[in-house]
Formats: structure tokens, sequence, C-alpha cells
């Protein structure tokens, strides 16, 4: 059996796996729209853990990571200082969500703000919807184009770009489909453990193959380019660039909406501070990674690659000397990480599509339980396909398109805090401060260049920041509660 062949059999096999777990998960799942959303609400500390750290550990960890680790250097250690930044947030707002959500029967991240904030017609939270699905799009499509690209390198073309991409994207929509939440959990537990063993075996074994460890290929790097080890690095970025992309990442990891709607899956407070004690754990995971994208510089120096997202299937598949078994697992592992995020966001924007836009229409308006679940099932499919289409058009950089979709999202967290702890917080002020935020970072991203060479998401959080207070200030008067202390009154 040729290489390629046994690596491509491998890797089919670790999807027929994955599928039949997801598959096998719908049995333990309520036949109800809160069992499907939100995994009846009963999430241990176990899978939720690996249902969270799929967040990070994606097809962005594998593919970008070691990418601007190769590209820029330096600069690439901001995916683990943000990390720290978020869990601290998460730890202030994430009881408060999770309470309210059961009390209350939230199961969207616009559910609650626009309880919050109710507008007529609950204009708000169909605004909240668009920016979400908008935001999340693109992120599901890193995952997709990561699989493809995984795939094409791994198969040596055997597989290519777009039937990996296919293939990938199939297998998560199926179990989606047929288990919600339920085997996201499952397949993400067994998809966990893969990705971690293979992260670490081979950031590890790829510096002891080509320098006899990672002390000795640091200490090559310092001698032949010193200036990938410090800032602002081989690309330039500056430390406006780099803080304020550790801020966007780290607040904007906070509003993820798949991310967000897991604090209702809990099974108590309790086990979302269990999770949040253990999760910077992540971080740790993702350093040999880096390393990886540290030895394609000294290794790449004469054949310089054309996109820096390929850096770790070039060390692995075609530099290194591994045999095809290995490179197969490795495959896997890195396949793991892209379904595993996949599968949580094509369910997120699912739900949302048809919870917070599609009953806005008028046909979908006041529907039952029952039929929800039967159109979030289909969302699923086509949101997936939708992200399907997109990475075939090539979208670029992967860790550029994760920023810019950052970007977005972070844009909804002045009206949350606001909603938590502000008494004079009010839905004009949410609504203004969110228009001019989203308008503004979207300019930013596709026209103007930002001053002082701030990331757009940032530049747009501060203007949304001034125009939801001054709004507010104007709009609503002192009050003795904040709206969600005014919601969990009513409760």
């Amino acid at each position: 059996m040729s290489d390629s062949l046994l690596i491509t059999t491998i890797t089919l096999a670790y999807l027929l796996i994955v599928l039949a777990v997801g598959l096998r998960a719908r049995h333990n799942q309520s036949s109800s729209l809160e069992g499907y959303v939100a995994g009846g609400r009963h999430m241990g500390l176990l899978v939720l853990f690996f249902i969270l750290g799929a967040e990070i550990f994606s097809a962005f960890a594998f593919l970008g990571a070691p990418g601007w680790a190769y590209s820029k250097g330096a600069p690439a250690l901001y995916i683990i200082a943000y990390l720290a930044l978020a869990v601290i947030v998460w730890w202030l707002i994430a009881p408060h969500i999770s309470r309210l959500g059961r009390r209350h029967g939230f199961l969207t991240q616009a559910e609650f703000l626009s309880a919050c904030y109710p507008t007529r017609g609950n204009l708000l939270g169909l605004f909240i919807g668009v920016v979400s699905v908008l935001a999340m799009i693109p992120y599901l499509t890193i995952q997709i184009a990561g699989a493809g690209l995984l795939f094409e390198a791994a198969t040596s073309g055997t597989i290519p770009f777009w039937l990996g991409s296919l293939l990938a994207c199939g297998v998560v929509a199926a179990y989606v489909y047929a288990s919600g939440l339920q085997g996201i959990g499952w397949t993400n537990l067994l998809q966990g453990v893969m990705m971690v063993g293979v992260a670490w075996f081979l950031g590890l074994a790829t510096a002891d193959q080509f320098f006899g460890g990672v002390g000795e290929m640091f200490r090559e790097l310092q001698r032949e380019a010193p200036e990938y080890l410090t800032m602002p690095g081989a690309g330039g970025m500056g430390w406006g660039a780099f803080s304020t992309a550790i801020l966007v990442s780290a607040l904007g990891c906070v509003m993820w909406p798949h991310i967000f709607m897991k604090f209702y899956s809990a099974r108590s407070e309790r086990t979302l501070k269990q999770v949040f004690v253990l999760y910077p754990l992540y971080s740790y995971l993702l350093v040999p990674l880096l390393v990886i994208g540290f030895a394609g510089v000294l290794l790449l120096e004469d054949s310089p690659l054309d996109s820096a997202d390929r850096v770790l299937l070039t060390l692995v598949v075609e530099l290194a000397d591994f045999p095809a078994w290995l490179i197969g697992i490795a495959l896997s592992g890195a396949l793991a990480a892209a379904m595993s995020t996949a599968a949580n966001l094509a369910h997120t924007s699912a739900t949302i599509l048809v919870r917070d836009v599609g009953q806005h229409l008028p046909v979908l308006r006041g529907i039952s339980d029952d039929k929800a679940l039967r159109l979030t099932r289909y969302g699923v499919v086509v949101i997936s396909l939708a992200a399907y289409l997109l990475a075939l058009a090539n979208p670029g950089s992967l860790v550029g398109l994760l920023l810019g979709a950052y970007g977005i999202v972070v844009q909804l967290l002045p009206m949350l805090l606001g909603a938590l702890f502000w008494r004079r917080a009010s839905r004009s002020g949410a609504f203004a401060g969110l228009a001019v935020g989203a308008a503004l970072t979207l300019l930013f991203q596709f026209g103007v260049s930002t001053p002082f060479g701030w990331h757009a998401g940032f530049c747009g959080l501060v203007v949304n920041t001034v125009v939801f207070i001054g709004v507010s200030l104007v709009t609503h008067s002192a009050s003795s509660y904040s709206p969600a202390q005014a919601l969990s009154s009513k409760g």
C-alpha cells in the first residue's frame, strides 16, 4: 500500500469513528428543543471542558498559530496571552448568565440581551442575531478550509481541497443534525484527547528531529534570525496592534455566541467555575504548535512558503521523516481540532438563525418548539453548506479571518456589561452603540486604516462604549437595578 493511500485510509477511518460516536449520542438526547440546543442544561465538568476547549483547539490552532509564528515570530504569542484575560471575565459574568438562562428558558445570546433591553418587535434581538451569524460564518469557514488543506497536503493531492473540505463538513453536519449538543459533547471529548496528544507529539518530535530538541532550536533561531524572538517581530507588528489584538481576542472570546450559550448548558454554576479554573491549561497546549512555526523559520529560509498557514503541513508531511501511518494519525488529530470547533459553530449558528432571525418572519412567528427544532436541524445543513462555499472562495489568512470575526462579535460586550452591572444602561444606548461599533469595525476592516495600527475591532469597541454610555445617560434615569437585576427580580 502506498503512503498516500495508507494516510487516506487512516483518515477516512477516523472520520467514520467520529461519525459513529456523534450519531450514537442521539440516544441520550431528549426530543425537546432545549435538549437539542442546551443538552437539557445538565452538562458535566469533563464534557463541558472539552466543548469549550474546542473554541481554541481548532483549525486555527493547528494551521493559523504555527503560520503566525513562522511569518511574524513573537507576535504569535498573543494567542496564549488572551486566554488568561478571557477566563477572568468569564468568571465574573457566566454565573449570572447561567442563572438567568435557566430561570427564563433562554437558549441564545440574543434572547438574554433582548430580555434585558426590550424593544418593539424585538428589533434588538433580530439585530444581534444577524451580527452573530455574520461573525460566526467566517469562523466556521476557517474550520472547513483548514480541513481541506489538511486532506490535500497529507494525502499528496489524493483527496483534493474541495473534497477534503466537503468530507469534514458532511460528517460534522450529519452528527450535529442528528444529535445536537449531546453529539457535540461526546465527539469533542474523543477529539479533544486526540488533538492534544497529536499537538504535543508533533511539536516536540519535529524540533527533536531537525535540531536535537526545542532548546537547541531556539538557540539556533537566536543566532540566525533573532528578530523573530522579540517585538515587533519579523512582520513589524507594533505594540499597539499586538496589545489591541490581545484585548479584542480576550473580550471577543467572552462574547462568541457558541461560548455564551454553553453557559446555559452547565449542570450548575459550580460546574462552570470548575471549568474556568481548568480552562487555561489549553493555552499551554498551544505551545508545541508555535514551536513548529518557529522551526519553519529556519528550515524554510531558502524556500519561503506562499501561504504561512501551510507551515505545519510542509514540515510534518514533506520534510520530516515520519512514517505514513504516523502522518495519518497526526492528520486525524488536526482534523479533530477543525471538526470539533465546526460542530459548535454550525449548531449555534443554526439555533440563532431560527430563534433570533427566522422567527421575525411572518410565516415563522409563534411556531411551536417541535417545528423550531426541525428548522434548526435544517439550518445546520444550510449554514454548513454556506461556509463550505465560502471556503472554496479562498478566503486568505486564517488568522486574519479569525481576528476580523472577533472584531465584529466583541461589539456585543458593552451592552452585556451594562445589562449586568450598570443601573443607567438603556436599550437606546445598547442599540446605538452596537450599530455604530459594528459599522465602524467593518469600515476599518475593509477600507480606512486604523489609527496607531490598532485592531479594527478595538477602534469600534472604543466608540461603541462611548456611544452606549452617552446615549444611556441621556435616555435613561437612574434606577435601583441594572437591567439583568430587574429581569432576575421578575423570575
